[in-house]
């Protein structure tokens, strides 16, 4: 069942969605979005004990991921990823060769997307930034089964992760907050039920637009 969801989601004959999920899975191209993440944080929160606690959470939500799925989850369940597995690394879409490491079970980008997802969409409480920034994580998924270097279940498990280190980490952030000596937060029809400025909020928002908008355009540039 793995292998026959991959083969509907693997790959296309479209140079343009080649090009834009490799543009998409890039780490480098959502900078701009994490650094406008920290400045609404900074913005919205009034103590540097506040500042670090959010910061330091949000942090602890990709290493933790990433710690443990890399180092740990793969080399110990050892489960091929699909662009190296025997079985079908011969009959899957590849783009531009890119095969990755040998193990692909879990996805560490699935759980890392998703922890942020989550602690950010606890922490804001906001509709609008939660639909979206689950999207967000949710189109980074797709590129990695687009590409053949996940298969569905590895997905859906760092999916699952994913949603344990974020609330966990919400929560530890939540019990950590009440224990601080902070001023309270000014709440109007301007303000998140958690204090934070709705127009800062769509300003991340539209950087996020603006670097899906900038995937797509670079990837039409590209084809050949």
């Amino acid at each position: 069942m793995d292998r026959e969801l991959l083969a509907f989601f693997n790959g296309s004959n479209s140079l343009f969605l080649d090009n834009l999920t490799l543009t998409l899975t890039s780490g480098l191209l959502w900078v701009p979005f994490y650094l406008s993440l920290i400045y609404i944080i900074i913005k919205n929160n009034s103590t540097v004990a506040q500042i670090t606690l959010i910061i330091g959470c949000a942090a602890a939500c990709v290493l933790t991921t990433y710690l443990l799925t890399d180092f740990i989850v793969k080399p110990y369940v050892a489960r091929w990823r699909p662009t190296n597995d025997p079985f079908v690394k011969y009959t899957i879409d590849i783009v531009n060769q890119m095969r990755e490491t040998k193990y692909g079970f879990f996805s560490a980008h699935a759980a890392n997307t998703f922890s942020i997802a989550i602690f950010l969409s606890k922490l804001f409480k906001n509709k609008l930034f939660t639909a979206s920034i689950i999207t967000w994580s949710l189109l980074n998924c797709w590129t990695r089964l687009y590409l053949g270097v996940h298969y569905p279940l590895d997905i859906a498990c760092g999916l699952i992760f994913g949603f344990v280190v974020g609330t966990g980490y919400y929560r530890l952030y939540d019990r950590q907050s009440k224990r601080m000596d902070t001023p309270t937060k000014k709440i109007t029809a301007q303000h998140t039920r958690s204090g934070y400025y709705i127009p800062s909020l769509y300003f991340t928002l539209n950087v996020l637009a603006t670097l899906v908008c900038y995937a797509i355009i670079y990837s039409l540039i590209r084809i050949e």
